[in-house]
């Protein structure tokens, strides 16, 4: 289904008033900014703003989709980890491996993007026990904002805080899963046997006007993650 530029305004904000990155009674941005963040005009922006008020500020999942479980509790990827685990409660902290500029030749034809140039990092995410629960590797592009990433580190440790900063937003992510043993430096980094079965997840996100914004492999604990899948009968 295509969707008109003011329903893809209003699904992405609705989204994130329900995610809780716009907390309730939190004045929205204003037209002009909303129009520079989507790259619309402001009267895109304003039949957005009155779907949103049609609604009441509410958003709805769709009737079919999957998202990722940490003990049992649903989490919301495209918020980044770090904040989906915090609002089910759950303490992390985060060992930065490392933050490099790359070249990708590959990845970058097969997304079909213009450049190859990448900022990579990579992560390890721990309970608060120092016990390894993912390693995840992110590429996004090396915008002028992103280049020196590797110099001056995460805005608030955030990939998804750093994007916003940078005017990437995510919106949509194309997700596919499976699962597949550690390598032995995998494994040295997350401290588990070589050999140790993970779930392995890659996912491609682009913001609402679809420019790319992140590439990401992540390995996750099978003991504490599983994937949730729901559909419409």
């Amino acid at each position: 289904m295509i969707r008109l530029k003011h329903e893809r305004v209003a699904r992405v904000l609705a989204r994130e008033i329900k995610s809780g990155i716009v907390r309730p009674g939190t004045q929205l941005p204003g037209e002009v900014e909303l129009a520079r963040r989507f790259a619309v005009s402001r009267n895109t922006v304003r039949a957005a703003l009155a779907v949103l008020a049609e609604d009441e500020l509410i958003a709805t999942r769709t009737g079919k989709g999957s998202y990722v479980l940490f003990d049992g509790r649903p989490l919301d990827g495209r918020l980044g980890w770090t904040h989906a685990l915090s609002e089910q409660g759950v303490e992390t902290r985060m060992r930065t491996v490392r933050i490099e500029l790359e070249e990708d030749p590959v990845l970058a034809a097969r997304l079909g993007l213009g450049s190859s140039s990448f900022v990579v990092i990579e992560r390890v995410r721990q309970l608060t026990d120092g016990t390894a629960i993912s390693l995840e590797r992110s590429q996004i592009p090396a915008l002028e904002k992103l280049r020196d990433l590797p110099e001056r580190g995460l805005h608030n440790g955030s990939i998804s805080g750093t994007l916003n900063r940078a005017g990437l937003y995510l919106d949509h992510c194309e997700q596919r899963l499976r699962g597949r043993v550690l390598t032995p430096v995998e494994a040295g980094h997350l401290g588990r046997p070589h050999n140790t079965w993970f779930l392995h997840t890659t996912r491609t996100s682009w913001t609402a006007t679809d420019q790319f914004a992140e590439h990401a492999d992540e390995l996750l604990d099978p003991t504490h993650y599983e994937l949730n899948l729901t559909y419409n009968s």
